[in-house]
């Protein structure tokens, strides 16, 4: 499966803790295609949201193409509409009722026909004692790394 990333949620994996993926389209004008294309986007603080039985994504940034006359009057974060089937929609609706539990683009891509796609997950926000955990456990498993660097084969 070949996709070419556009971009990615460097701070996702830091400040939530992954339940479940997606695979989700999204809705987009042809000048916000091309300014994907070109990787003019930025997916910090976007989040989605289930409004009447469908997903929106909010706070996800594609900056204006700028051989297009129409990009200059469209806002950058505008709320894009998510495509995905009925029963995810179910799933995740159920799933974000429930205490602590959020959607977050984790990254957008081309698949390998050429179609926009997000990678959406169900997640939990981590509290700041699991951060530092997480840290702390990185930086025990970097120094045994760099201790038995050579002597395992």
């Amino acid at each position: 499966m070949h996709q070419k990333i556009v971009c990615t949620n460097r701070k996702a994996h830091h400040l939530y803790e992954i339940e479940d993926t997606y695979e989700a389209g999204i809705q987009l004008l042809g000048c916000e295609v091309k300014s994907l294309r070109e990787g003019r986007a930025n997916l910090s603080d976007s989040f989605a949201r289930i409004v009447d039985g469908e997903v929106y994504l909010y706070n996800f940034h594609i900056s204006p193409y700028p051989h297009s006359h129409e990009a200059k009057n469209l806002d950058p974060t505008r709320t894009r509409k998510l495509l995905l089937k009925k029963s995810e929609i179910k799933r995740l609706a159920g799933k974000v009722q429930e205490k602590g539990y959020t959607l977050i683009p984790l990254k957008v891509y081309f698949n390998e026909r050429g179609i926009a796609k997000v990678e959406l997950a169900l997640a939990k926000g981590k509290k700041v004692v699991d951060r530092r955990e997480d840290i702390k456990r990185r930086e025990m498993e970097r120094e045994l790394k760099r201790k038995y660097k050579g002597r395992i084969k």
